[in-house]
């Protein structure tokens, strides 16, 4: 049987391309992530293989294409079954799910909100943010990872988007660490496993990035 060719249509910054690149890293397989420019134009693959978004990330295997980064992840577990990144029971493959789908709808906007702001950040928006960690630090409770022991699916959705925090902590004049301990604690351990330190980049180079899209927005 020949090998699969993997590829992700990638950006560097977005956590939701991490998520595709950890999940494959976690299952010891080699892809091909190919760099979009998202700002000076689309390829032809890209707007091809995902018409009705046009975003990244999208994954080919063997040239057939998915997108939206849970399902892909889903697809990756799924299809390569060991290790697995979901539980072994229904009921907490189901929980893990929630807490995918609550991080997915909830942190990425929250951070927006923050790092978007002209002028000084509304107190609302650093309280919701703040607010939306310490519903996860209650889920984490004083597990290692979100499952339990074993670093798995919802751990990879959420540690890229931890890559622009601290963006956020910058812009928003706080810091996690202060707000919500355990959850740090679950960050830096999580930023320890290869699978992920290859992936996310030094926060430093996305908060250049972040001042970068503020003036092209025109916010500064």
């Amino acid at each position: 049987m020949s090998k699969a060719k993997l590829v992700i249509l990638d950006c560097w910054v977005s956590p939701f391309c991490m998520r595709v690149k950890i999940a494959l890293n976690e299952k010891g397989l080699e892809y091909e992530a190919q760099a979009e420019d998202l700002f000076g134009g689309k390829s032809e693959l890209l707007l091809s293989s995902n018409p009705i978004y046009k975003k990244v990330p999208v994954f080919l295997h063997d040239g057939t294409p998915l997108c939206e980064s849970i399902i892909i992840v889903n697809y990756i577990d799924e299809t390569w079954s060991s290790p697995p990144l979901l539980p072994p029971c229904s009921y907490g493959r189901a929980q893990a799910r929630f807490w995918a789908d609550f991080i997915d709808k909830k942190v990425f906007d929250a951070c927006g909100n923050i790092w978007r702001s002209k002028g000084e950040v509304p107190v609302e928006a650093k309280k919701e943010f703040i607010e939306i960690l310490k519903q996860l630090e209650e889920a984490l409770g004083d597990k290692d990872y979100f499952i339990g022991t074993t670093f798995g699916f919802v751990d990879i959705i959420l540690i890229p988007l931890t890559s622009w925090f601290f963006s956020v902590e910058k812009i928003g004049g706080f810091t996690v660490e202060a707000e919500c301990p355990k959850f740090s604690n679950w960050m830096k351990r999580c930023l320890q496993r290869e699978s992920v330190a290859k992936v996310v980049p030094p926060p430093e180079k996305v908060y250049e990035f972040v001042l970068m899209f503020r003036k092209m927005q025109g916010i500064d």
